[in-house]
């Protein structure tokens, strides 16, 4: 698990050396995992329209580490300017990205390791202060979090191709005794801190810390569940357009729509694809592979709402009892496999119920880990947002054409994920690992 955190202000130059290096480590291990798990064959291979072929982020997130770690903050050489713009993900589109000329396999392994070569040389010698760049090891934390999201995509690439399974690992725990007994928690109205000032590795997005006011809201004390799910479309909730927002039923009926992504019935039971295997989908497990207009129009059947990106936060992190907002649901301390299903341990969303260690002092469970969770949010800068250390990273998505997902996903590395972490993606995307939970506003006399 990832061990950076706010307490890197009280370590010695040469201790904050030693954590980066294990967080660089263990974040090569998993893409070199997820890539190293098919031939060649399947790494050039574009398994989707909608995502990269794997030898595309694998060399990407090498692009990345070259400009930012050996050229900016190294002040070394260019290993390989050649091929900045093949890796620019904001000049190809990813539909686009096959035909062109990318290095092979066998190259984009050979120029990923000479690049972290001269990166460990560079954490060596570089001191770590006097840019805002460096300062607490924020551009080598910048570049761990990017190539960890760059694996949780591919994650999902490895999802979205056929073939015989190629992932392995354990199934998450189950339930924990009344841990799946479930309800609504209120929230009481009031200011919290949303965002964070404070650590030293957090995106500019989820910048500056400031007071948010939240009325009193209820929120689900666990996901939705794909027997809650079941029930939408056995209503025929995919058929009714009153549940739909007018871009929903359009988006809903030009893709056809009829479950989530990778449901099939089979007679009178919903199997799924995961990872090459077909199996049953388990009634307990969080509904994974909606986009947010399915979520959408799920709460609106069920009289409820998605709650807005502050309620979901103050859910989250918000402890009354101190009036202080934590870094996790659970306090402070970083995740371990007791909290959460993060990291891809597992290949699938725990059991709803599981996981007592990370409640939230609100109640609400799982909150971080198992699936991303759509919020009804448009993406948006915080007061006082300035872009660091480039506008591509948020500014330029932020509008109303993306929806905000908080929480993170079995997927997500522990370096990428806390109470604050902000992810966006655009409303018709089904392919990432989110979810939902619906959340409503009391009526007076529930508040009695």
């Amino acid at each position: 698990m990832s061990t950076i955190g706010p307490e890197v202000a009280d370590l010695s130059p040469e201790e904050l050396r030693g954590r980066v290096a294990v967080e660089l480590e263990r974040t090569r291990r998993r893409s070199a995992e997820l890539t190293d798990a098919v031939d060649d064959e399947e790494l050039v291979k574009q398994h989707s329209p909608l995502m990269s072929p794997l030898v595309w982020d694998l060399a990407h997130v090498g692009s990345q580490e070259e400009q930012w770690l050996v050229r900016d903050v190294g002040g070394r050489r260019a290993l390989r300017p050649d091929i900045d713009d093949l890796y620019d993900a904001f000049q190809h589109s990813r539909a686009n990205r096959p035909e062109l000329p990318l290095l092979g396999p066998g190259e984009s392994r050979e120029y990923v390791a000479t690049v972290r070569d001269k990166v460990h040389d560079v954490l060596g010698r570089v001191p770590l202060e006097g840019r805002r760049l460096v300062e607490h090891a924020f551009a080598f934390g910048m570049i761990v979090q990017h190539e960890q999201q760059h694996d949780e995509t591919m994650l999902a690439t490895h999802q979205l191709r056929r073939g015989e399974p190629v992932l392995h690992a354990p199934d998450p725990p189950g339930p924990e005794p009344g841990g799946a007994r479930r309800g609504e928690v209120l929230v009481p109205g009031g200011p919290f801190t949303m965002g964070t000032s404070g650590e030293p590795w957090a995106l500019d997005n989820e910048r500056p810390a400031h007071r948010v006011h939240v009325d009193d809201f209820l929120i689900d004390s666990h996901p939705v569940t794909n027997a809650d799910f079941f029930r939408f479309i056995d209503s025929g909730g995919y058929r009714q357009p009153c549940w739909w927002s007018e871009q929903g039923w359009r988006y809903l009926a030009h893709a056809e729509l009829s479950a989530p992504l990778f449901w099939q019935r089979s007679g009178d039971v919903w199997m799924r694809r995961r990872f090459g295997r077909v199996e049953p989908v388990p009634p307990d497990e969080p509904v994974v592979h909606v986009s947010f207009h399915e979520a959408q129009a799920y709460a609106n059947w069920a009289g409820r709402r998605l709650p807005s990106e502050a309620e979901w936060e103050k859910a989250a992190r918000f402890d009354p009892s101190t009036g202080r907002s934590l870094r996790y649901p659970w306090g402070d301390d970083p995740p371990e496999e007791r909290h959460a299903n993060l990291g891809q341990r597992h290949l699938r969303p725990a059991p709803v119920g599981t996981y007592s260690a990370g409640r939230a002092p609100s109640g609400a469970w799982q909150l971080v880990g198992d699936v991303w969770e759509w919020t009804a949010s448009d993406f948006a800068p915080y007061p006082g947002f300035e872009a660091f250390p480039y506008r591509e990273y948020s500014e330029v998505f932020f509008g109303p054409s993306y929806k905000v997902l908080r929480g993170g996903s079995f997927g997500t590395d522990p370096a990428a994920c806390r109470a604050t972490f902000r992810n966006w993606d655009l409303p018709a995307r089904r392919q990432i690992f989110a979810g939902f939970r619906c959340a409503r506003t009391p009526a007076a006399a529930e508040l009695d």
